[in-house]
């Protein structure tokens, strides 16, 4: 069949509101023009993340009902650890009330000034926490990668020959760990292949170098490797999970995405000493090892989210469903990041927008223009949150991309709504040149994408 349709029912809705352009000029005017600072009630589509804005399934519900709620060795932890054994197998299970939590802990742990940590492409947060031990959080995914125009199968892959330079012209002692992130969600949400992450495992692996997954799209990553790597076809997403895994030491993971959950991550570990040093400090800030800020009932809804997440029917839908609105973008004129992603659309701005330049954010000023025209509310990804001012020059750096991401929530919106997205950035694309550009107003000393305030230039 052509037609895909959502391998579920759906038993409760939610109302949204109806805007009108009046309304969300003076609603964005008193946001500072920053998308995370309207309130969600005042937006009709809501794309500024895939994170936590998921739809839980009637058995998760259900998992929330019987969550055991023991401050200590709760029956829900035990589900929670076993299941992610199950899929990660790794040794060390340590909750945490979200991805960026665990990082926290991962990095503080392990990271000292001067460190460097090469990753495909590290995230916001990722990013951040690095950072803010002074250590240097380096980008290394291959050139291919950081073109939204080539269209190529794994896209998110690391250049494994840059990784190698590193390692051989640089002291082992300064890289405690190599990162990968699946799906490389910075660079248009594109897929690892196997063979990239088996490689960089070999050379990690070879100069005694942990390797760690940011874990928090795997799933929408082994489908990506079921259906675009050769030899792997016939395997099921949990089998083709667990050989994933098994090329690395360990994994953080914001389960707020591919789990399905409205709150919750872990850090899971072979190594037994980080491991001991990391519950200590999850005891000191987060809570107690078998609950990690987490309520009972959130582990258990964890514990079956993972399990949902690797059923085919499902990631068919997930996949189909995202290039569907890739594809009649391309269709009216949108220039998008290609091939389409698991999670997410991401718009070119630098390409829709080519009167705009870096420094007056034509990503921002795209954000601002969609919510405006539609009510319709995205991200970022671009100079606001990856670019910089070069602190002895004073210069503008920008971004690698000024791209808008339009991410997914899981199981929320019908083909209706991306009919309505399509419409309206359609609308936009045929007066695009009287888009203006953007400044900062207020400027945030860190993660500045957040909390920022803009004005038109």
């Amino acid at each position: 069949m052509k037609t895909i349709i959502e391998p579920f029912k759906i038993k409760m809705v939610e109302p949204i509101k109806m805007t009108t352009r009046e309304q969300r000029n003076n609603i964005v005017l008193a946001a500072g023009h920053n998308p995370f600072l309207i309130r969600a009630e005042d937006v009709l589509i809501d794309l500024l993340t895939d994170s936590g804005t998921s739809s839980m399934s009637d058995r998760q519900w259900a998992e929330l009902m019987m969550g055991d709620e023991s401050y200590a060795g709760s029956r829900s932890y035990f589900k929670f650890e076993e299941t992610i054994r199950d899929i990660t197998g790794y040794e060390y299970i340590i909750p945490t009330h979200q991805g960026r939590a665990a990082e926290r802990i991962l990095f503080s742990i392990t990271t000292k000034e001067g460190d460097i940590i090469p990753n495909n492409t590290h995230f916001d947060t990722t990013r951040a926490n690095i950072e803010y031990n002074k250590a240097l959080a380096l980008d290394l995914v291959t050139a291919e990668g950081r073109d939204p125009e080539t269209r190529l199968p794994f896209k998110g892959n690391i250049d494994i020959e840059a990784v190698g330079k590193l390692l051989e012209g640089t002291s082992l002692s300064r890289i405690p760990m190599g990162m990968m992130t699946v799906t490389n969600n910075a660079s248009g949400g594109q897929p690892v292949s196997m063979a990239n992450i088996r490689a960089m495992s070999e050379l990690l692996h070879s100069k005694g170098i942990p390797f760690i997954f940011d874990a928090c799209r795997f799933a929408e990553n082994c489908y990506f490797i079921k259906t675009r790597e050769p030899g792997y076809e016939d395997k099921s997403l949990k089998d083709i999970a667990r050989e994933m895994f098994s090329y690395g030491d360990g994994c953080t993971m914001s389960a707020k995405k591919d789990a399905f959950a409205n709150m919750g991550g872990f850090l899971a570990l072979n190594n037994k000493e980080w491991a001991d040093k990391a519950k200590t400090l999850l005891i000191l800030t987060e809570g107690f090892s078998t609950y990690g800020g987490l309520a009972g009932r959130d582990l258990a809804a964890i514990a079956q989210g993972l399990k949902e997440i690797l059923e085919e029917d499902y990631m068919q839908y997930r996949v189909r469903s995202t290039a569907y609105l890739g594809d009649n973008l391309e269709r009216v004129g949108v220039p998008t990041f290609v091939p389409a992603g698991g999670h997410a659309i991401y718009i070119d701005a630098k390409r829709m927008l080519p009167h705009i330049p870096p420094k007056h954010l034509p990503g921002q000023a795209l954000c601002v223009e969609l919510y405006l025209e539609a009510g319709i509310r995205a991200v970022e990804i671009g100079s606001v949150m990856f670019g910089k001012t070069d602190a002895e020059t004073g210069d503008f750096v920008p971004g690698q991309n000024e791209l808008v991401r339009l991410a997914l929530p899981r199981r929320v919106y019908t083909q209706s709504h991306m009919d309505y997205i399509i419409e309206a950035l359609e609308n936009l694309s045929k007066r695009k040149d009287e888009i203006r550009g953007m400044q900062f107003d207020y400027e945030a000393p860190i993660l500045r994408h957040f909390t920022s305030t803009f004005s038109w230039v």
